[in-house]
């Protein structure tokens, strides 16, 4: 590619040597693949920032710079030009002064998007530089302000009207046209708009809240709840009602809570699960949906955050043929989302597999999932009893509860099938001392259970910012390091923030695992009915990391900062 073929603002800045030849062309090749503009790409690769790019448009051509900060969202005449030129173009309308509009944009050669105002507006064009990344940010927050649908603000790639409730057990389908006219109404619109930016935002979680005067929604991204929003209060009940009925619920029953599912089809091959619950409040339903990505189950092993020793045992103890593993650690930790990892690698054609859950998160072919209703009489105890009139190889059990679920899967354990389940327990040497508590006898757990892992999710170091930082020896003392691990030869990060990780300095998140097999020492202290303690002091003996090291070892790695670590795990 030569000079010529690169759009204006590319050409001059390969002309006054700002910029490679060659990285131009990259960048221009990357862009086009990631669907983004030249300069939002260039500011990607760290070539040159996005004020720089804007001070040398500005003087290049001969066009006023402005800092967008200084702007109130709000006073933005977003009405002048089509919401979904603004998002594609990249353009934002400031102000309206007689025959004139001028716009805000971070390429003003870009000629098609200043023809485009043009025609729909009638008004003379007259741009004024700013830079990309608060572009973009304002543009958000500009139609997040004036309530603009999501149809415009998303790529035709995704099928916005293919939203779909999860067929329900006792109807045996949703029910649901969502294909219907009432798509068309805005609260529709702006449900499919706080679904997809929560997705897109890689939120886990998304929370809507009425209270007595406002109603708010939360997404959790990095297991931090941000608010991204204040609709309207008029309209809590026409939200809750849209969600119920793509959910399958009962849009009649407000006074007790409701557990759901819904699907939005994202492409022809890509789908995202949502697991809904609604809660009657003081003021209304409160909605919170789990988003469940069917991906994440496929990353693999190494994905998770596990060590090479860590992976090395998990590993071996799901092989084996028959024995009981289980994932402990409290809610949203991940506990899923290994489970399935785990019988992913095992979904073979040569083994069967079935699954009770309540209800069923990932969407897993090959695995027979079976989705518990209390209410008609399918408890984890009565799935698990059907299953082993099944000819099962592994059986995974949601969640032990209660005496009867944990004492059919010990059997089933001990009778020549591999069992996965969960328990909510701190770590792993309590789980064990929890399963007594519930009455399971010592001699039943110490020959069944084979290996317990426990985890936690901690926010992850943003990589484009972190850096370094000087903390007292004492602290990383006090934290859990020992003194032959401080030599010098590394230092903590900690997070700074940037663009890319909207200023949190941390994005993404990352797994700290404690896994215990349990050896015959082990097997001994359980039978002669010892605590959760002498297991801990025998593992400790054993070389097993507990959840604090395993986290000061992500910390030694620049994974995680240690104020993260300390913050969900106990010395």
């Amino acid at each position: 590619m030569n000079a010529s073929n690169f759009t204006g603002l590319a050409r001059a800045l390969v002309q006054n040597n700002l910029l490679q030849q060659a990285d131009a062309d990259t960048i221009i090749q990357q862009a086009t693949t990631a669907n983004l503009t030249f300069i939002q790409q260039l500011v990607i690769s760290k070539k040159l920032s996005a004020a720089q790019i804007a001070e040398f448009a500005a003087q290049m051509f001969g066009f006023p710079l402005m800092d967008l900060n200084v702007l109130d969202p709000s006073n933005v005449p977003h009405q002048l030009l089509d919401h979904k030129l603004m998002v594609g173009r990249r353009i934002l309308p400031l102000y309206k002064r007689g025959n004139k509009l001028f716009v805000a944009m971070s390429d003003p050669t870009n000629i098609a998007a200043l023809e485009e105002a043009k025609f729909q507006t009638s008004l003379a064009i007259d741009p004024i530089v700013v830079e990309d990344n608060k572009l973009g940010s304002y543009i958000e927050k500009t139609l997040e302000a004036s309530g603009a649908n999501l149809k415009s603000m998303t790529s035709d790639d995704i099928a916005l009207d293919d939203i779909e409730a999860e067929p329900s057990s006792e109807s045996g389908s949703s029910g649901v046209d969502v294909s219907s006219d009432v798509d068309d109404a805005p609260i529709v619109r702006y449900v499919q708009k706080v679904l997809l930016d929560a997705i897109n935002g890689g939120a886990s979680d998304i929370h809507m809240e009425p209270f007595e005067k406002f109603y708010r929604i939360r997404y959790r991204t990095d297991g931090v709840l941000h608010e991204v929003g204040q609709p309207p209060l008029a309209i809590k009940d026409k939200l809750a009602a849209r969600i119920k009925v793509i959910s399958g619920l009962d849009i009649s029953e407000k006074r007790v809570p409701q557990d759901g599912r819904m699907k939005l089809r994202m492409s022809a091959n890509r789908a995202i699960d949502f697991r809904v619950s609604t809660l009657p409040t003081l003021f209304g339903e409160k909605i919170c949906m789990r988003i469940l990505d069917p991906s994440s189950a496929t990353l693999g092993i190494e994905a998770l955050g596990y060590e090479p020793d860590q992976k090395e045992a998990l590993l071996k103890a799901i092989n084996r043929p028959y024995g009981m593993v289980l994932v402990t650690g409290p809610t949203g930790s991940g506990k899923t989302v290994s489970l399935y990892t785990c019988l992913n690698i095992l979904n073979q054609p040569g083994i069967n597999i079935s699954t009770a859950e309540d209800p069923a998160e990932i969407n897993l072919p090959g695995i027979n999932q079976v989705n518990v209703n209390e209410k008609a009489g399918l408890t984890f105890a009565a799935a698990l009893k059907a299953f082993l009139r099944q000819d099962p190889d592994i059986i995974m059990v949601g969640e032990i509860r209660d005496l009867g679920t944990a004492d059919i899967s010990i059997k089933a354990a001990q009778t020549g099938h591999m069992v996965f389940s969960t328990l909510h327990t701190n770590d792993a040497p309590t789980t064990l001392t929890r399963m007594m508590n519930m009455g399971v006898a010592p001699f039943n757990i110490a020959s069944a259970v084979i290996l317990i892992t426990a985890q936690r999710l901690a926010r992850r170091l943003c990589s484009h910012c972190k850096k370094p930082i000087d903390l007292p020896r004492e602290a990383l003392l006090k934290a859990g390091f020992a003194e032959e691990d401080l030599d010098g030869s590394w230092k903590p990060n900690g997070p700074v923030g940037c663009d890319t990780c909207k200023g949190s300095g941390y994005k993404g998140r990352v797994g700290i695992y404690q896994v215990m097999p349990v050896s015959e020492e082990m097997q001994r202290i359980i039978m002669n009915n010892g605590n959760a303690i002498d297991i801990a002091d025998q593992a400790k003996r054993e070389g097993v990391r507990d959840l604090r090291q395993s986290g000061l070892l992500k910390v030694r790695q620049g994974l995680t900062s240690l104020e993260e670590v300390e913050a969900v795990t106990n010395e």
